[in-house]
């Protein structure tokens, strides 16, 4: 390693085999559990621990550590009223003709619409946005890459404290950018409710791929 590049001893504890196992079993077991919810009680939520994900999220791996992203936190019900408002002008462009019609086939199961309530219905929108450069203009690398993987981190995060989540990407998502006063340089990647389901909420009865059809060993 370089001379001027500062190092730290590595914290990491070793599990043995069994406790290893341990510990995949009860994760595949809970995230099997996660499912993409459109149907929000209004119920309020503890934001502290919301907050408390986004700064899991936040440990995740970047290119070149420039941590690429920020997650704006809205609660506020009249901004959520707008951000519902201009989501679904984009929604109903793609529904009545921008979206091909073998996407709509595909999303035909779901029954979704341009209709978007879980915007308003949900007590808390995470919206992460993308760094994609710095705010002096500095160099930021493998942007998309690094805030996917801070976004994966942040769902898990808030499905293992409690909440129940949706990925919502209406595109083009520049009014998010508009409505939250957000810089130049960053760009919305990913809109999450963050709630507790309805009393009555339903999801589709989806399965899957197993193991085999997604792993490949050589």
């Amino acid at each position: 390693m370089h001379d001027d590049a500062p190092t730290r001893p590595l914290d990491f504890t070793r599990a043995d085999e069994a406790e290893m196992r341990r510990r995949a079993d009860a994760l595949l077991d809970e995230a099997r559990r996660r499912r993409t919810v459109r149907h929000f009680s209004a119920e309020p939520i503890p934001l502290d621990v919301v907050r408390r994900c986004v700064e899991v999220a936040a440990q995740a791996p970047s290119g070149a550590h420039k941590q690429p992203w920020t997650f704006a936190l809205v609660t506020d019900p009249t901004l959520k009223a707008r951000i519902r408002a201009d989501a679904e002008k984009e929604e109903s462009a793609f529904y009545g003709g921008r979206a091909p019609q073998q996407w709509l086939d595909d999303l035909r199961p779901f029954a979704t619409t341009a209709d978007k309530p879980f915007l308003e219905e949900a007590p808390a929108l995470l919206i992460v946005f993308a760094q994609i450069r710095g705010p002096q203009d500095e160099k930021h690398y493998y942007v998309r890459e690094s805030v996917g993987i801070a976004s994966g981190m942040l769902l898990a995060a808030l499905h293992h404290c409690g909440f129940a989540t949706l990925t919502h990407t209406p595109s083009p998502m520049g009014f998010l950018e508009r409505l939250l006063g957000r810089p130049a340089h960053e760009r919305a990647f990913l809109l999450v409710p963050v709630g507790y389901p309805a009393a009555d909420c339903r999801v589709p009865d989806l399965h899957r791929k197993p193991l085999a059809e997604v792993l490949v060993e050589y």
